[in-house]
């Protein structure tokens, strides 16, 4: 695994540009409750973007981004796990998306219903209008905790 940092961000103009680009919602960036970061190598060079939206207990996993350049290099699955690492490990992490189903599907996230989805989660601005309705919602599959297990 290489050496990765994440730098906590505002919803600046950089962030934007790269999810423009990549074909993702921006409409609610500036809103409340969220935290972006900037991804860099151990070099200091930026690798792309994340971000997680917090949901009472819970956490929504949006924004996430490679920039071309370094697509198809494995970044996504360090981005995507560094990110899930600033969550406690008792929330748990949802996501919603038309692409990327298989990807994350990989790394421990299965789809659910919206039936199953806590209310704070359907919510979001991203679940509720944004993303399209047929966009599929995923929850990451977590071990259980010291505290007991998972719903």
């Amino acid at each position: 695994m290489r050496e990765l940092t994440l730098r906590l961000i505002p919803a600046e103009i950089d962030l934007r540009m790269a999810l423009v680009t990549a074909g993702l919602p921006v409409d609610d960036l500036a809103d409340p409750g969220r935290q972006y970061f900037e991804c860099l190598d151990r070099d200091g060079v930026l690798i792309g973007y994340s971000g997680l939206e917090e949901c009472g207990p819970d956490f929504l996993l949006r924004s996430m981004v490679i920039l071309p350049e370094f697509r198809s290099r494995g970044y996504g699955r360090e981005l995507a796990m560094a990110t899930i690492a600033r969550t406690p490990s008792a929330a748990e992490i949802y996501l919603a998306t038309t692409t990327a189903s298989a990807f994350f599907a990989a790394l421990g996230f299965e789809a659910v219903t919206p039936g199953s989805v806590p209310e704070p989660i359907l919510s979001t601005r991203q679940l509720s209008g944004i993303c399209l309705a047929s966009a599929p919602i995923m929850r990451l599959n977590r071990p259980p905790t010291e505290h007991g297990t998972r719903p």
